[in-house]
């Protein structure tokens, strides 16, 4: 049976979408037929330019616009990094659409002309991966940790790049593909490259079923993807909440201790102690909220409106993605209740 509170969604956006489905449609559709007439990027591409912020002695990273994906921030709302190493770069996610993953490359090149060796892919969801396909044309090789292959298996990989090809076109279009990695990883993974030994962490299962992070450790900085989000509400659906704490506190674990996290969105923490509270503290209330109305078969509609969201709710992305999050977060733990029932 289909919730009030899906079937309200539903409603809404149906009703949203047949005012609005004209005009905006008609836009999208003349920046579509132009991209295809330049050819996929050509001309576009010239509008972004990304400038990397400098981290460390080795490490830079790019930092996306707060908030959701759209045409104004060209879907640049994201955050990737990179490693200059000595003998090569390594970089870290490859944002949300061909084209920012052209002008990373491009940014990379005005830092070094050391060559562009490997990615680490945090995980497979679309504003960290489009960019792939620009970055793969110079060769370099993709990691990612093997569950992603769920991504395709599962027909999410189409059914998501069909939803960005109409929210984002002409930045994501007909021409966009989803680059499936070169090398798929089972599990940790430490690996030396000139002068920087690296250390990828698997979470176990949390934000994503594949989500890894990468420590650099002479710069003890980590590239930390959406296993945090600085300064906005993460996106949480229907994740794993409880191995997704867990999955913080192995990171908060890290020897010698990371002194810069770059997170999946937001701004580089310099204090990742207190950074990391924000996901922490907004996944256990989230547990603790709706765990409770779990536990008191109240309705979702019910609880979600008398719950106090007033410590999160002037955050950047909370009207986006706090609904959706309580509601994934409700559903999970109904699970988990049947689970522990069953014992």
């Amino acid at each position: 049976m289909q919730s009030r509170f899906s079937l309200a969604g539903s409603a809404k956006a149906l009703l949203h979408a047949s005012v609005e489905w004209p005009i905006a449609m008609l836009a999208r559709l003349c920046l579509a037929m132009l991209s295809l007439t330049l050819g996929p990027g050509i001309g576009l591409a010239q509008d972004i330019v990304l400038v990397p912020q400098r981290l460390s002695a080795h490490c830079w990273f790019f930092q996306g616009e707060s908030g959701v994906a759209s045409l104004a921030n060209k879907g640049f709302m994201s955050n990737a990094g990179f490693v200059v190493t000595g003998e090569g770069v390594v970089i870290f996610d490859a944002l949300g659409t061909p084209a920012l993953g052209r002008a990373m490359r491009e940014a990379i090149r005005k830092i070094t002309d050391e060559p562009i060796r490997r990615i680490v892919v945090s995980h497979y969801h679309a504003d960290h991966i489009y960019g792939l396909q620009e970055l793969k044309t110079i060769g370099i090789d993709i990691w990612a940790h093997a569950k992603a292959k769920q991504y395709f298996a599962s027909g999410q990989a189409a059914e998501r790049l069909a939803q960005r090809r109409v929210d984002l076109a002409p930045w994501v279009d007909e021409a966009t593909r989803v680059v499936p990695a070169d090398l798929w990883l089972d599990g940790d993974t430490d690996f030396r490259l000139g002068e920087i030994t690296f250390r990828l962490l698997y979470s176990g299962g949390a934000h994503s079923p594949e989500d890894m992070v990468m420590y650099v450790v002479e710069d003890r900085v980590l590239f930390a993807g959406d296993l945090i989000f600085a300064g906005r509400v993460p996106f949480v659906g229907a994740a794993d909440s409880r191995s997704w704490l867990a999955a913080l506190n192995k990171t908060l674990a890290l020897t010698p201790p990371p002194i810069a996290v770059v997170p999946g969105h937001g701004a580089a923490s310099r204090d990742p102690v207190r950074d990391m509270a924000l996901t922490r503290d907004y996944l256990a209330y989230l547990r603790e909220s709706m765990g409770r109305a779990v536990r008191d078969l109240e309705p979702f509609e019910d609880a979600y409106a008398k719950t106090d969201w007033s410590r999160f709710k002037s955050l950047p992305a909370f009207e986006a993605a706090n609904r959706i999050n309580a509601y994934g977060t409700y559903l999970l733990l109904e699970e988990e209740e049947l689970r522990s029932a069953k014992r």
